[in-house]
């Protein structure tokens, strides 16, 4: 039986109770555990524990704490070591560690997002739908011997993301140390796991012969942007197709050679009304894809989608802490950024539950992470308090099939209202600053006045302007009358 306490946090923010009912169970301990035992080589578990280390890191990465040294004060009592030897586990996480973290969590939360009904359509019917994208994590404060005497920044290491379409969940990552590291150095990781009637969406980047002929000996397919070191050979003038939002579409046949294999494959040019951030005002993307299944519209489109994964990236960034500037070792780092993915699958599957009762298009479009987020990290805080960590443990012991339930019955409780997306006009465009070198700083007060004193000017001067219009109006009006009655008009 629910406490009297806990029945007014589900009726208040049952966001922030599906949020913790979502890291008890994903979060339990000896699960965790598991992970570790399974895929550490070189680190032991002794007095600190895996699990405990993802339970402190899982609060700094969702800004219930602003860093690992906060929340390990606030979690004292129940630690036995000393800081030092918190830092120094963290800075051991083997990168493969980090990666079964997010692939096993994933399979859990993919698993409640179907089971609630919370996917989105298949962009593709019959396909499955995977972005593929790469990010160099942000610089780290100069805190170690080696990176001290440096002036540049300091690169912790990249990651490699895969997102599902359907669900929104990153299902896996792959991590590299080297901060200036080739993302082509992790493509053998990223092959094996493509599986057959699977579509690989990405930049030109991953566009190399060898990636492009193994995903087709898997039996899958891709659309990927044309790199300009790969070349080919044209089979077939480019032919008008249709048209999108961002331009006219065109396609041509051509093929591609690997160790003396011929590939053949569709060439689709998108000539854009509006040029790039780079000037461009071309793109192509190479496909596999059967044009019976997918014209060169869908597939100019299947591309256009791939901002998703960027955005997922922009969300963790200004949504969650993962890139921690004093976490300068590779590993913890990389393992922070890891854990940031984590909280993002759970506000995805927090967002699926919405959709299962809400309606999926409604919340995808309307809803904004950000006040998601803001709401479970102003209450978590507080209702741990109400709420202690012991009465949540009854929730470890549900099935995902029990989860799920309970989440679709939160999520009807939801006043959507309260997380809407903020509306705004259209930019208007600023004139140029005024740059003024005897004066570096200009007072606020002074400036309000003379530009209150402008906005009066100009009111009065139109008011007058009026007035005048509307005399000259009167007497033409007047003028009018007096010769239609002269005249007898």
């Amino acid at each position: 039986m629910l406490s009297t306490v806990f029945e007014q946090f589900v009726e208040e923010s049952p966001i922030s109770v599906m949020a913790r009912v979502l890291m008890e169970r994903i979060f339990m301990p000896e699960r965790l555990d598991q992970i570790f035992e399974a895929h550490a080589t070189i680190q032991y578990q002794q007095d600190l524990l895996f699990s405990s280390q993802v339970d402190l890191m899982s609060l700094v990465v969702c800004g219930i704490h602003k860093s690992v040294h906060a929340a390990y004060r606030a979690k004292a009592i129940e630690k036995i070591v000393s800081t030092t030897a918190l830092y120094n586990k963290l800075s051991g996480i083997e990168l493969s560690v980090s990666q079964a973290l997010l692939r096993e969590t994933a399979s859990d939360l993919m698993y409640l997002v179907q089971a609630m009904g919370g996917e989105q359509a298949d962009l593709l019917p019959g396909y499955k739908l995977k972005f593929v994208d790469g990010t160099c994590l942000a610089a780290t404060d100069h805190r170690l011997d080696a990176i001290r005497a440096y002036a540049a920044k300091a690169l912790p290491g990249k990651a490699i993301a895969i997102l599902d379409q359907s669900s929104k969940l990153v299902t896996d990552i792959f991590l590299v140390e080297d901060g200036h590291a080739q993302e082509r150095a992790s493509f053998d990781q990223i092959l094996y796991v493509v599986k057959p009637k699977e579509v690989w969406c990405g930049d030109r980047n991953f566009c190399t012969a060898n990636f492009l002929y193994t995903i087709i000996l898997k039996g899958a397919f891709f659309v990927i942007r044309q790199h300009g070191s790969l070349g080919f050979k044209e089979l077939s003038e480019l032919e008008y197709s249709g048209e999108t939002e961002t331009g006219k579409v065109f396609e041509q046949k051509i093929e591609i050679s690997y160790e003396r294999e011929i590939i053949q494959l569709r060439r689709v040019v998108v000539k854009l009304n509006v040029a790039t951030r780079d000037n461009e005002w071309e793109i192509a993307i190479f496909t596999n894809l059967p044009s019976s299944d997918a014209s060169a519209v869908e597939v100019a489109e299947l591309y256009r989608n791939r901002w998703k994964i960027e955005t997922l990236f922009q969300t963790v960034t200004e949504n969650f802490h993962g890139e921690i500037q004093t976490l300068a070792y590779p590993k913890a780092a990389l393992f922070s950024f890891s854990m940031a993915l984590v909280a993002y699958n759970i506000l995805a599957t927090l967002r699926g539950a919405l959709g299962s009762i809400h309606g999926v298009n409604k919340i995808e479009v309307g809803l904004s992470d950000f006040y998601l987020v803001d709401e479970i990290q102003g209450i978590y805080r507080g209702m741990m308090i109400a709420i202690p960590p012991p009465q949540w443990e009854v929730f470890s012991t549900y099935s995902l099939g029990q989860i799920a339930e309970l989440l679709q019955q939160l999520a009807a409780g939801v006043n959507l209202k309260r997380f809407l997306k903020a509306t705004r006009g259209k930019k208007k465009k600023r004139e140029p600053l005024i740059v003024d070198r005897n004066h570096r700083h200009v007072s606020t007060a002074r400036l309000l006045e003379a530009h209150q004193k402008i906005n009066l000017e100009v009111s009065y001067n139109r008011k007058h302007i009026f007035i005048n219009c509307l005399l000259h109006i009167t007497s033409l009006t007047r003028w009018l009358f007096s010769m239609s009655t002269i005249y007898q008009i």
